[in-house]
């Protein structure tokens, strides 16, 4: 059996996605299936749960900080997977992804800025803009050939208003499920520099790509220019309940002024359960992130070849994208074959 199709038995948890306050309040009902949110039931890779034992087993919670490795083992990772060049300098560490969004919103833009997103999008996106006391400006995702795309049009008509203060961008987006390429980040990129917004990328789940598809960071595309990059191993390593976040800035200017913000509220503590979580995650989880994206993969298919069967008016959303070796599971597969992005 895979490791992916054994869950943990006879054990105790308050899971938010099974939690039947929170499903009453959400959705006026319990007796729903967890489908809403983003996390997972699989067991996590056994190199993280083995320094957490560790960590628990010496009986000892003294502060602890290793930021130096966390971002070292961050940089490495991203070499590795994405051959993608980071600086552990430019990092700034936040206790969540969220968290560092709302930070970048209320230092980079005004009460009653607009901030532009790309709908429909992560809803939360929306209650930090509109908790800030932004305005929300919709760019809507188009539907073209059955795919999602970017209408670049209306996002530059919008920016050409002047009412819009940030850009705030999903990649790979949630819910729809696109790979950004290279060319559409570089449209948006060069739309924010001709009108002097920042750019703020949400890239959680940067990790998690399927078969004919290549992440590309928003940093490999203008890695000087008003640019931050958010991320976590939360979402790569079901590690949603003990992660922190972490900003990219390479702009030193805009760096040093986020950086003293998070200072200044104490907001760049880990702990060290998160701490060397994290560094075993991104150090010795590569070959479960190898099996969960192959797991995953399999049921995409299987779901592809059922609605064909059973359902052939529901369909699923694609897009189309032949390039060599295009995931992490590229040396697996045919280059030439087109996959689902789901």
């Amino acid at each position: 059996m895979d490791i992916f199709d054994k869950l943990p038995e006879n054990y105790q948890h308050k899971f938010a996605r099974t939690n039947p306050h929170m499903l009453k309040n959400m959705f006026g009902a319990t007796d729903l299936a967890p489908f809403w949110i983003a996390d997972m039931e699989f067991p996590i890779a056994e190199p993280i749960s083995q320094e957490i034992k560790r960590i628990a087993d010496r009986g000892i919670y003294a502060y602890e900080f290793d930021a130096h490795n966390v971002f070292a083992s961050i940089v490495d990772w991203n070499k590795k997977r994405n051959d993608l060049v980071l600086d552990q300098k430019n990092f700034v560490q936040v206790t969540g992804v969220l968290t560092g969004i709302a930070v970048l919103i209320r230092e980079l833009t005004q009460a009653g800025d607009g901030i532009l997103i790309q709908t429909p999008v992560f809803h939360q996106f929306a209650q930090l803009i509109k908790s800030a006391g932004r305005k929300i400006v919709s760019n809507p995702l188009k539907i073209v050939d059955g795919a999602y795309k970017m209408d670049v049009d209306d996002m530059e008509e919008k920016l050409q208003s002047g009412a819009v203060k940030m850009i705030l961008l999903c990649n790979p987006h949630n819910p729809v499920g696109r790979v950004w390429t290279k060319d559409e980040l570089k449209k948006i990129s060069d739309l924010a520099t001709k009108y002097g917004v920042p750019l703020v990328s949400d890239e959680i789940h940067s990790d998690i790509i399927f078969e004919g598809h290549k992440f590309q960071s928003i940093v490999s595309i203008d890695p000087e220019n008003h640019i931050a990059l958010l991320g976590s191993p939360a979402k790569t390593f079901g590690m949603q309940s003990i992660s922190n976040g972490y900003l990219y800035i390479p702009n030193e200017t805009l760096r040093k002024k986020i950086k003293a913000v998070v200072g200044s509220m104490h907001l760049n503590h880990g702990n060290a359960v998160t701490t060397f979580a994290t560094i075993a995650a991104f150090k010795h989880g590569a070959e479960w992130l190898d099996g969960l994206i192959a797991y995953l993969q399999s049921t995409i298919n299987w779901i592809d070849q059922f609605l064909a069967a059973e359902l052939p008016t529901v369909k699923m959303s694609r897009w189309k994208e032949r390039i060599k070796y295009g995931s992490i599971l590229g040396k697996l597969a045919s280059p030439k074959r087109n996959w689902t992005v789901f």
